[in-house]
């Protein structure tokens, strides 16, 4: 057996729960949110963390869990689009991309979704060429930034009114 076959228990918290699983060396965090977990809401578009579809968030810092090993979050809190929502209700950010038309395809949003938490938890009234900067690192093919600039604006807005909070 070499040691990429070898396989490595990584206990991680992920939106707010204990997971565990033993996984290979080289296996990526994409993967493993996705076939080891069962959260196929992070989505794997370049494979280079290029485009940002896979953008989640990893001890309160945006990472790309394509480019990241599994083995590398052993002991961390990691947060995808499935740990947004609470029970029935969409996040304020996630409602904002519903209300701007910040979807388009949905392909990429799970990744836009979480820059714009990290965004927000930095900058809560960002400006529309902060957002675009901020934002930069993720790619829509839709090329739909105009309503995605505007769901990002109106969810600062909703944030700063409260909504959301305790949830």
């Amino acid at each position: 057996m070499t040691s990429e076959q070898q396989l490595h228990r990584v206990n991680v918290i992920v939106n707010g729960e204990l997971k565990s699983a033993q996984v290979p060396a080289r296996m990526l965090l994409s993967d493993f949110l996705r076939h080891e977990l069962g959260l196929f809401g992070t989505h794997v578009g370049c494979e280079q963390g290029v485009c940002g579809a896979c953008t989640v968030v990893i001890d309160e810092k945006i990472a790309r869990s394509c480019t990241t090993f599994a083995v590398q979050v052993q002991g961390k809190e990691i947060r995808t689009v499935e740990g947004l929502a609470s029970d029935d209700e969409l996040h304020p950010i996630q409602e904002s991309f519903r209300r701007c038309h910040g979807l388009q395809c949905g392909f990429c949003t799970p990744g836009f979704l979480m820059a714009t938490e990290a965004l927000l938890a930095e900058n809560n009234d960002p400006t529309e060429h902060e957002i675009r900067d901020f934002l930069s690192g993720n790619v829509c093919r839709c090329t739909g930034y105009v309503g995605i600039v505007a769901a990002v604006k109106d969810a600062a807005c909703r944030l700063r009114s409260g909504e959301g909070e305790g949830e």
